[in-house]
């Protein structure tokens, strides 16, 4: 099935709304001082089962992948919202499994699997069971169910569910391509009277540069003693701000915005543009004067700087996967959807052994230590 795996240059990586499959992304992960591989590999149309694809000719996909440390010795291959390309249901299975059987050859002999963190809408997603009378999402069954259906079609069975996600498995995606008086008219009636009572108390939206990181990085150290989550350093943000990559074929566009009223700092967000996506990647908010909205504004500011450049999607990324109190991330849940648009439910990481002992001893560890990633 998948035929003719090579190593190619990062900056050959091919255009892509995915932040994480770009060569921006790549660049970011070097200047953290993370090795980063990219591949083509080439498949008959047929084998993804997918009518769009269907012709002669070879289907030509990449993908990048992160190598990250476990120790001194033994390395994780990682693939962050990878592959791109999106097989038919019954196909997926076989279609990791033959890819990552490719991959084996040019990883190190330490490596101990390949992480898949899938962008692919969860199976579970489209089942009409999974759903309450209520249209509400009720999850993915438990993992040995999830592993007998994705593995059904591969040979060796070989495909585990990972004991947690890194990144964001669960999203709202805003349709872009929608006149700003549709998408204004499609969200709650609290979220459109927060974005103009914002405009009332005189929020006003600046797009500023690395001169102004100590700004963003105040209301972020605020926003994780509110909410008791471990800082990055600085520097993380430095790399996410500077590493455009525009001389690759998969460049960003990234856009720290600060919501701010007489010149007083309120809110402030990354915004990143890749392909036909705009992205809100980092956020942070003041722990006073939260009575301004501005991360309605801020929201909203940068849906409408997404739509100039061109984005037909923005994504929010991240929120609990129902409406659930009880879930770390209900909050941005509420948040989040009251800006209308669709929730969407990937599926998650999957892991590939390609050491089935040191990867019993790893998952153990992880299921251990398992957390929500909130960055």
């Amino acid at each position: 099935m998948v035929a003719d795996l090579q190593e190619k240059e990062i900056k050959d990586i091919y255009r892509t709304s995915i932040i994480q499959q770009t060569a921006y992304w790549s660049k970011v992960k070097l200047l953290q001082g993370v090795e980063t591989s990219a591949f083509n590999f080439k498949l008959d149309p047929a084998d993804l089962g997918i009518e769009q694809y269907q012709s002669d000719a070879f289907f030509i996909g990449d993908l990048l992948i992160i190598l990250q440390k476990l120790d001194a010795e033994h390395c994780i291959a990682y693939v962050p919202y990878g592959p791109e390309i999106e097989p038919a249901e019954d196909m997926q299975g076989y279609f990791l499994e033959q890819l990552s059987e490719a991959l084996r050859t040019f990883l190190p002999p330490t490596c101990i699997m390949i992480r898949y963190d899938l962008s692919w809408q969860s199976l579970w997603a489209k089942d009409d069971d999974c759903y309450d009378l209520h249209g509400n999402w009720l999850g993915a069954p438990d993992k040995r169910l999830q592993e007998i259906r994705l593995n059904y079609s591969t040979e060796h069975w070989n495909l585990r569910k990972a004991n947690t996600d890194i990144l964001p498995s669960n999203t709202i995606f805003m349709d872009l391509k929608k006149d700003e008086e549709t998408l204004l008219g499609s969200m709650k009636p609290k979220t459109r009277y927060n974005i103009n009572l914002a405009a009332r108390k005189g929020v006003k939206i600046k797009s500023l540069g690395l001169d102004s990181l100590d700004i963003w990085y105040e209301l972020y150290r605020q926003t994780a003693q509110r909410n008791n989550f471990v800082l990055h350093d600085i520097n993380y943000f430095r790399i996410v701000l500077t590493a455009r990559a525009n001389d690759t074929q998969s460049p960003a566009d990234v856009y720290l915005l600060i919501a701010e009223v007489d010149e007083q700092p309120l809110a402030a967000m990354f915004l990143v543009v890749t392909g036909t996506r705009g992205t809100y990647l980092y956020g942070a908010s003041a722990t006073e004067n939260r009575n301004y909205m501005a991360t309605y504004a801020l929201q909203w500011k940068a849906m409408q700087i997404a739509k100039e450049k061109g984005c037909t999607e923005y994504d929010f990324f991240g929120i609990s996967p129902q409406a659930d109190p009880a879930h770390p991330m209900y909050g941005l849940y509420r948040f989040k959807s009251g800006f209308g648009g669709q929730i969407y439910h990937r599926m998650g990481c999957w892991d590939y052994p390609l050491n089935k002992d040191k990867y019993a001893v790893y998952a153990s560890m992880e299921f251990k230590n398992q957390s929500y990633h909130l960055s």
